[in-house]
């Protein structure tokens, strides 16, 4: 049945297709899919040492989807290092994504003027993003760059840094602003990690230390 090979056909482009992705998340969904279609087009057709390859694949996509999902908020899965602003791990994330920076960060400059405070997240021994703050003056920190790398941009590690508004309190900032108009995707992370729409861009207020 011509239907059929279609249908086997997709699986099999699904599962290539999730193979050039960078993406975590995007990788195990669509591996997902073309796995399910496989293990159901093989399963049709008798071929069952693929029947049972396809299912098991599809059962250790949604093992690592589930725990993906649920460790996507674990602070114990991700950490926050405060580090300075000529700290050679933040400037290996920045020298190595410096094109990816620029594309969706055009008017970052890594040295314009020196972070008033810079923060890399990390997951287990893994660089996945960095925030930097820049003071704009009377308790004013601009966020100038808060940064996932390709791999975890379906998550949104950079809430953890703002969990804590104590580092931020700390290097004498009551407010933070984020200029610009953000992407719709980028305006639901912000409103997530606390920051409210105003006139001039996007803010958050900064609880004082105790």
């Amino acid at each position: 049945m011509v239907w059929l090979e279609i249908v086997g056909w997709v699986g099999s482009l699904l599962v290539i297709v999730s193979l050039t992705q960078a993406r975590v998340m995007r990788f195990r969904v669509l591996n997902l899919l073309g796995a399910v279609i496989a293990t159901a087009y093989n399963a049709i057709v008798g071929i069952w040492p693929f029947a049972v390859m396809n299912g098991v694949i599809a059962v250790i996509d949604v093992y690592w989807l589930v725990r993906l999902q649920r460790e996507r908020h674990d602070e114990q899965v991700y950490g926050v290092l405060e580090v300075p602003s000529d700290d050679a791990v933040l400037h290996h994330l920045l020298d190595e994504h410096a094109s990816d920076i620029a594309r969706f960060h055009p008017a970052f400059l890594v040295d314009d003027p020196a972070p008033s405070a810079a923060f890399v997240v990390v997951r287990g021994d893994e660089l996945v993003g960095a925030v930097v703050v820049r003071s704009a003056g009377a308790g004013v920190g601009r966020v100038d760059l808060d940064y996932v790398t390709p791999r975890y941009r379906d998550f949104t590690p950079g809430e953890f840094v703002y969990r804590d508004s104590g580092v931020f309190a700390a290097h004498g900032f009551r407010r933070l602003v984020v200029g610009g108009a953000p992407a719709t995707e980028s305006r639901d992370y912000l409103a997530r990690v606390g920051f409210h729409q105003t006139a001039d861009g996007w803010e958050r207020e900064v609880a004082a230390a105790a």
